[in-house]
């Protein structure tokens, strides 16, 4: 199976703070499957690092006040364009994250809260069919 990953689990350095968080259970999925690193945030076109975000109801804010929704969904758009392109068949994204959260996000108050929801691209690939979890989730695999 091929399988899309937040790179951040893989233990690149893309997170908002310029580091990684590996995560042995994404990485020994390897073992078994075919993984795709993939950073929304950096297809977004975002710097890494760059300030934290969250997302506060429909829009994407960082911790300065910007609205970078935009970059979110462009970069989540280019996060679906790769697992189609390369036929994975599910995701394992990196859990809270304002762009691969999946069923918990920060509630963009940036105060360490959390709400029910997703992030712009778990949301996406969701919407569009394809299995997502988190690195905190029971993977079916």
């Amino acid at each position: 199976m091929r399988l899309l990953v937040s790179a951040c689990l893989l233990g690149c350095a893309c997170r908002y703070d310029g580091g990684s968080k590996p995560c042995k259970a994404a990485l020994a999925l390897a073992k078994k499957h075919e993984l795709v690193p993939v950073c929304p945030e950096q297809l977004g076109g975002l710097p890494t690092p760059r300030t934290p975000s969250e997302i506060r109801g429909e829009r994407v804010i960082n911790q300065q006040g910007q609205d970078v929704t935009d970059a979110y969904r462009k970069g989540a758009a280019e996060a679906l364009k790769l697992c189609r392109a390369l036929n994975c068949q599910g995701a394992v994204l990196k859990a809270r994250s304002p762009s691969c959260g999946c069923g918990q996000v920060y509630d963009g108050t940036f105060s360490g809260t959390l709400k029910s929801g997703d992030g712009v691209t778990a949301e996406l690939l969701k919407n569009e069919g394809i299995p997502v979890w988190t690195e905190e989730d029971p993977w079916p695999l």
